[in-house]
């Protein structure tokens, strides 16, 4: 499978881009979307998502440079090259989060209602954005067989493109994108039948991803280490942490029928 998407002359535009922009167009649609029915102003919303787009693509690749600092402290100009893959989700979420407490302070805007609001669009640029690894051959599982595949039940393009190198292999980046798109599912039908607290949306975000998240990871082959753990596993396991203590704090907040003008 080709992971040019077009080429003119010597320039080459790859898959990967494309489905990481895609994903954050998408998401920032939806956040913008869901931001109206807050009353906050579209000024303050693009605002926000423009640097926190920034911050998160740079801490996203800040994040894979620095686990593999080996290679990239011998190789400094490769770090600029994010086209060819090698953005991290965690760190992007963690330089993402650290803006969006910023600027939510900064303007007097309650910090976890937004980050609620961010919840859906993240979901979704984090479901597009591992198609990105699908075009790169990355962010695959162990060796299986055709036969194996087959029984999985998965489309026969996935399939065909975890044939790499005339070998197969598990797609877990397609769980994970399927993952988050049930999360998202969840989310959007429990709020139709149930009026939520300001967190709960964000704690169940951190406890559903960060539990796909550590499944996952352990039958990836190509993850990020941290000595002999997986980086990602342990991130997992602080997400939940987190995620389980705002929902414990959410139960005393305010409902979301009390909708504030910023």
């Amino acid at each position: 499978m080709s992971r040019v998407f077009l080429q003119i002359g010597n320039i080459r535009i790859y898959w990967y881009s494309i489905m990481i922009l895609l994903g954050v167009l998408l998401g920032s649609l939806l956040v913008i979307k869901e931001s109206k029915k807050f009353n906050i102003s579209k000024n303050k919303i693009t605002d926000m998502l423009f640097y926190t787009m920034i911050f998160g693509i740079i801490g996203a690749r800040l994040y894979y440079v620095i686990f593999n600092l080996n290679y990239y402290s011998k190789n400094i100009i490769d770090i600029l090259k994010v086209w060819e893959g090698g953005l991290a989700i965690h760190g992007g979420i963690i330089a993402g989060s650290i803006y969006i407490i910023y600027y939510t302070k900064k303007n007097n805007i309650n910090t976890l209602k937004m980050l609620d609001i961010c919840v859906p669009g993240v979901l979704i640029g984090q479901a597009l954005g591992r198609w990105g690894n699908f075009f790169n051959g990355e962010a695959h599982g162990p060796l299986t067989s055709l036969n194996h595949l087959k029984e999985l039940h998965i489309p026969n393009f996935i399939i065909k493109g975890m044939n790499i190198n005339g070998n197969y292999y598990i797609p877990t980046f397609f769980y994970e994108s399927l993952w988050c798109v049930i999360g998202l599912i969840i989310i959007l039908l429990f709020r139709r039948i149930k009026k939520l607290k300001i967190g709960q949306i964000t704690g169940f975000y951190l406890i559903w991803y960060g539990i796909g998240r550590f499944i996952i990871e352990s039958y990836r082959t190509d993850s990020l280490m941290m000595n002999t753990l997986k980086q990602a596993q342990i991130i997992s396991i602080i997400m939940i942490l987190i995620g389980i203590v705002l929902f414990v704090i959410s139960i005393k907040k305010e409902k979301y029928n009390k909708i504030e003008k910023s």
